[in-house]
């Protein structure tokens, strides 16, 4: 916590590591934050008990993920590895039992091109629609979910889908320094889509929240803000900036010296697309992300307007998240939707699933004062668009609507079993996903928030959408 904010005007920093017992439970009974070790805020008081509350729920349950985060990744790999055991010894335990009484049971590599994540056994989808073409309205939106949804594999299983089931350019894929964690936590991948000879697309996908990465869900309950000096107006969420790179002492300076083996991921790509799009000048690029991903792919042009990278904003053809959480409050809504989407054309689409709870957060309420902006997507479990400012529901915890949720839930479950009937084999779901979409019955946010139904959408659902006006000041 001892570093230099003068990057920031205005700051609400939490540190879950330097925290004690009855320290936490002092910031219940008082409004004082100055003798908080684990607050670092450019207020001395917080007056507001709910914020107070939502401070210590941040902190407790960062805490707490980070006790647990060994056992979650030991559990998160017992279950990959029984899924991958399972997928090449016959996808089933007649399969696997069989080859090991043969004596040829296979081991899975997790480095190795056929190991899927968890994310990827929900769904192993792994070509792209054949029928939308370059050209077609819903194009970019298909092939950035399924970068966005192919972004949680390895290495190999990333190069191996983009060049031999998607014939395109494999450019790199990385893993990006986090300087508050002290680790690489932020993944992400690009590739060059010339699959015309007038079609020349880079690709940039973000990797969002592992299911057992307790690092990357600290980022997610991190509430910390900040408020940049240098024209970026109003609050950003603090543990997405620091996934994308903000650092310590610094902030975000125009220019910086990069460390090999602790590459930023806001520098790096911003490097890497420089370098590309240099070598054609009618090259362009989108930017793409589910979950936390979509939050580090919006962020990313506010930086490149902070840093006043006109020529990269230029040719920055769209921002597509699925499944994005809040970001920043209503004043800095205002900022990328006039400064710089209206500013330099920037096409911005998010993607909302019914009743997906991570769109849902952090809270918009008065106590958070997180706001979405730019135009919402939102599809109800038939599929069907409709363009919004905002999704229903936005604050998902209403108990007035939890019963309808879980019935939208049921439905969903038993689709999974008639939807190959109506539209193809391509939409068959695996017995691990319909287990996983139980889950709905009791949070029903949690089966919706899989990329499974937003590949979906973007292949059923309408193309006129994606056909919108530009945007409009909030």
């Amino acid at each position: 916590m001892a570093c230099n904010k003068s990057f920031s005007s205005n700051y609400m920093l939490l540190d879950p590591n330097d925290v004690g017992f009855f320290d936490l439970i002092h910031i219940l009974i008082s409004n004082n934050l100055e003798k908080r070790k684990f607050v670092d805020s450019s207020d001395d008081k917080e007056d507001d008990f709910q914020r107070r509350w939502l401070i210590f729920l941040s902190i407790v349950v960062q805490k707490l993920l980070q006790f647990v985060s060994k056992p979650m990744a030991v559990i998160g790999w017992a279950i990959e590895m029984f899924l991958n055991f399972l997928s090449i010894n016959g996808c089933s335990l007649h399969g696997l039992l069989l080859n090991l009484l043969r004596g040829k049971i296979i081991v899975p590599d997790s480095n190795s091109e056929t190991f899927l994540s968890f994310i990827g056994n929900l769904d192993k989808r792994v070509k792209l629609d054949s029928r939308i073409k370059p050209g077609d309205g819903k194009y970019n939106a298909a092939l950035s979910v399924m970068a966005s949804k192919l972004s949680y594999e390895n290495h190999a299983c990333i190069k191996t889908t983009v060049q031999d089931h998607w014939k395109m350019e494999f450019v790199g894929f990385y893993d990006f320094w986090n300087e508050y964690q002290g680790k690489a936590t932020t993944q992400a991948f690009m590739l060059r889509d010339r699959s015309r000879a007038d079609h020349d697309t880079i690709v940039v996908a973000f990797r969002g929240t592992e299911p057992f990465d307790a690092d990357a869900w600290c980022s997610d309950f991190d509430i910390s803000w900040y408020e940049l000096e240098g024209g970026v107006n109003g609050k950003i969420h603090g543990g997405f900036m620091k996934a994308l790179g903000l650092q310590k002492n610094i902030g975000w300076p125009k220019k910086i010296e990069q460390d090999d083996k602790h590459p930023l991921a806001y520098y790096a790509v911003r490097d890497m697309l420089k370098k590309l799009l240099s070598e054609n000048d009618k090259a362009r690029y989108i930017i793409t992300g589910h979950s936390l991903g979509g939050a580090l792919a919006i962020l990313f042009p506010a930086i490149l307007a902070l840093h006043e990278e006109n020529k990269l904003l230029e040719k920055l053809e769209g921002v597509y998240t699925f499944g994005q959480p809040r970001v920043g409050d209503k004043e800095f809504g205002q900022y990328m939707e006039n400064e710089v989407l209206k500013e330099h054309n920037v096409r911005y689409f998010r993607f909302v699933y019914s009743n997906d709870m991570v769109p849902r957060l952090p809270y918009d309420d008065k106590a958070l004062m997180f706001k979405h902006f730019g135009t919402c997507l939102y599809y109800n479990r038939n599929y069907e668009a409709q363009i919004l400012p905002e999704e229903p529901n936005k604050n998902y915890f209403s108990p007035s609507v939890q019963i309808t949720m879980m019935v939208n839930a049921f439905y969903e479950l038993t689709r999974s079993f008639t939807i190959p009937n109506k539209y193809g084999p391509d939409y068959a779901e695996g017995y691990f996903f319909r287990l996983f979409r139980l889950s709905g019955l009791l949070m029903p946010g949690a089966s919706a928030h899989c990329p499974q139904d937003y590949v979906n959408l973007t292949r059923l659902g309408p193309s006129d959408v994606f056909v919108l006006p530009k945007p409009k000041q909030l």
